[in-house]
């Protein structure tokens, strides 16, 4: 997440080590109330999906930028009225993916009014879908990035979105913070390890966050079921393996 004073990408571009202090201050307005203690530092390069309870953070020439899970909603629109404070007169942008299922979100607000916001998943669908979309993804919803069958697979039926949620949050990603996780880099792409995060452990002191956040692994971990095992056949497909087979 960012809070910018306009274009994000000019920040990125003149980033400079900041003061932890000042690292520090901005991740204590984002989780008011929580304890925060210092952790070793890191680049954006390296750290941009972090561990559960850490954030790393910068300060830049009309920016703060934050690597935190817990900024990143499956619905955007819902973002705490806090959040809206802290970038009360100045654009907001949030990004977020998770490749273990496929999930995308990413939004902007300009001055408090949400512009755009994109969430959506093959297993939950389209969960939020807000504003006109941004021209980088109007290929997509044309259809001109179909996800293919992966071969030997067996019993695929269509991919339930028109367009792989990760190949559009790769260039959103780069379209509102100036670089790519995966993927060839552009020329005009920033340099992401040469921006300097610090990192700092964020709890919440009455461990309720933790508790909710075990009880929500728990129940998914529920609904996963039983691990499957699967190796390639003879024919080439992919066939499922007993694990007492092994």
């Amino acid at each position: 997440m960012a809070f910018a004073d306009g274009d994000l990408l000019p920040a990125l571009l003149g980033a400079t080590a900041c003061d932890p202090a000042e690292a520090e201050d901005v991740v204590r307005r984002v989780h008011p109330g929580h304890e925060v203690t210092r952790i070793g530092d890191g680049t954006l390069f390296d750290r941009p999906y972090p561990p559960d309870d850490i954030t790393y953070a910068t300060v830049l020439a009309g920016a703060e930028l934050l690597c935190d899970r817990r900024l990143v909603l499956d619905r955007p629109s819902e973002l705490p009225e806090h959040l809206r404070a802290v970038g009360a007169g100045r654009r907001i942008v949030m990004h977020g993916m998770h490749s273990v299922v496929d999930w995308l979100c990413f939004a902007l607000w300009e001055d408090g009014k949400l512009v755009r916001s994109l969430s959506l998943s093959p297993d939950s669908g389209i969960e939020e879908n807000i504003g006109e979309p941004y021209d980088f993804e109007l290929p997509f919803w044309a259809g001109e990035h179909p996800v293919e069958p992966m071969p030997g697979w067996p019993d695929q039926g269509p991919y339930p979105l028109p367009f792989h949620p990760l190949e559009l949050g790769e260039e959103a990603l780069r379209a509102l913070f100036g670089f790519v996780v995966e993927g060839r880099p552009d020329p005009d792409d920033i340099a992401a390890e040469a921006v300097s995060l610090h990192g700092f452990r964020v709890t919440d002191p009455t461990g309720r966050e933790q508790t909710e956040r075990e009880a929500d692994y728990q129940r998914v971990r529920q609904m996963m079921g039983p691990p499957r095992l699967f190796r390639t056949g003879p024919d080439g497909t992919m066939q499922e393996v007993s694990f007492d087979a092994l």
